[in-house]
């Protein structure tokens, strides 16, 4: 997703297009990326992994060499759209199998692995796709991820185990994904664990989105603002780490709520500093460590409880929260060009507001648990 964007400045120039036209290559892959994860949740419950993941590395390998050799903008964006419907694949099936193959505890504690190698490798793309744009040219990005598609899918390949088709008369594959998604809406703690998760990525896209505005206001020049956005994926990071040391000491609840009040915590102090009028890069980036470390504790027990709810529909429980994460996310991002930014108060309520949104559903999770069965 993110190892192209340093290219996308120059884009523009390259292809003789415009800005707008340029951030079409990246739409049309959040789109993709996020809708085929309904598709391919059902159809990994039902299929298998294995089988579903090799089709999403083969789709996704296929669009990074059409993008590769695109010689118009056009023909890059639909080679990007095809790089995102093959990528979701690796979203659904990564966090599906997590549940499949781990339980209790450990499963949370791998969740929280994955939280770190997801906190790790946007920043460090971005970093590689601008060193390959320099010295290579453009096409080299592309042509790298090809060649990890390819080494991804003969690990697979190699590694997964085979599915067992089930036994018996199974319904059509279009009646069963619907089923899925229809026994999935009638789990309410599913739906809060998929609001929390989708609350709490639309809390990081507005500080994504707004991030270089605020820092822009400060006379923060574009060399320099990747070095204060980095702050926040680095303590996610440290978060999911503090996860994996406590999954088996502390509880699932325990964490998500330590993780919240971090969250809230990093925001409040953000906020505070910026109504006293201490406005500096500093004293934006550094309280917000604390919301990278809350997200590293909060995110991987509610990822495992979204997808360990009902076991046998982990692909499509996987799938609804990428959706809904892509689709909150997007929100998040759009709603910070709805009102200025010369500092980070404005910034800091859109925050607010979104957690505090996360706040509420965790508390009405936490109230169902506690409410004794009639």
């Amino acid at each position: 997703m993110t190892i192209c964007l340093p290219s996308m400045q120059e884009w523009g120039a390259i292809f003789g297009a415009s800005q707008a036209a340029v951030q079409l290559t990246f739409s049309g892959y959040v789109m993709a990326y996020g809708c085929l994860q309904l598709l391919y949740g059902p159809l990994s419950d039902r299929l298998g992994r294995k089988k579903i993941l090799l089709a999403g590395l083969a789709l996704g390998g296929a669009g990074s060499v059409l993008a590769a050799l695109a010689p118009d903008l056009a023909l890059l964006t639909a080679a990007r759209v095809l790089q995102g419907a093959g990528a979701a694949a690796g979203m659904v099936v990564g966090r599906a199998m997590v549940q499949d193959q781990f339980e209790g505890p450990q499963r949370t504690r791998v969740m929280a692995f994955v939280g770190m190698a997801m906190g790790l490798c946007p920043p460090a793309a971005t970093i590689l796709g601008g060193q390959l744009h320099v010295r290579l040219g453009w096409q080299a990005n592309f042509w790298v991820i090809t060649v990890l598609a390819v080494v991804l899918g003969v690990a697979a390949w190699r590694g997964l185990p085979d599915h067992r088709p089930p036994t018996g008369v199974q319904p059509h594959w279009l009646s069963a994904m619907l089923a899925s998604y229809a026994r999935l809406a009638r789990e309410p703690a599913f739906l809060l664990y998929v609001a929390i998760l989708a609350m709490t990525t639309g809390t990081f896209y507005v500080f994504l989105a707004g991030a270089p505005l605020v820092l822009g206001s400060y006379g923060v020049g574009p060399d320099r603002i990747g070095y204060y956005i980095m702050c926040i994926p680095l303590a996610y990071i440290v978060g999911n780490w503090l996860t994996s040391r406590l999954a088996q000491r502390a509880g699932d609840r325990s964490m998500m709520f330590m993780g919240q009040a971090s969250t809230l915590g990093g925001i409040v102090l953000m906020l505070g500093l910026s109504v006293a009028g201490i406005h500096t890069p500093l004293a934006f980036s550094l309280p917000l460590i604390l919301l990278g470390i809350g997200h590293g504790l909060l995110v991987p027990p509610t990822l495992a409880g979204t997808v360990g709810l009902v076991p046998a529909l982990a692909g499509s429980a996987a799938a609804v929260a990428g959706l809904m994460q892509q689709l909150l996310g997007a929100a998040g991002g759009y709603s910070v060009g709805l009102v200025p930014h010369h500092g980070a108060l404005n910034l800091g309520w859109l925050m607010l507001g979104y957690t505090l949104c996360a706040t509420a559903a965790l508390a009405l999770l936490q109230r169902r648990r506690s409410t004794p069965a009639s």
